[in-house]
């Protein structure tokens, strides 16, 4: 049985395996984890359009990691989730 998660957009709890994981490891650099296996600290988006779409319109990586996260990483994970 799979752990659940909450995805930060929504605040629903799901089953991990149902949820997208972005990392940001300890060089600071943030990316998308398809494996759920990369060290470094996670944070999990539901798989549907409208969650996804809220995370690139509120920037919500931002607040979550505490940093900056520049349009380009937004655009890069949308460009994998794709």
């Amino acid at each position: 049985m799979l752990p659940n998660r909450m995805c930060m957009v929504c605040r629903t709890r799901k089953p991990k395996g149902e949820l997208i994981r972005i990392v940001k490891n300890k060089s600071g650099e943030i990316s998308l984890d398809k494996t759920g296996k990369l060290d470094g600290r996670g944070a999990y988006i539901c798989k549907d359009k409208a969650c996804i779409d809220k995370l690139l319109k509120t920037k919500a990586l931002n607040k979550s990691y505490h940093i900056n996260v520049s349009q380009e990483v937004y655009e890069n994970i949308l460009n994998e989730i794709k």
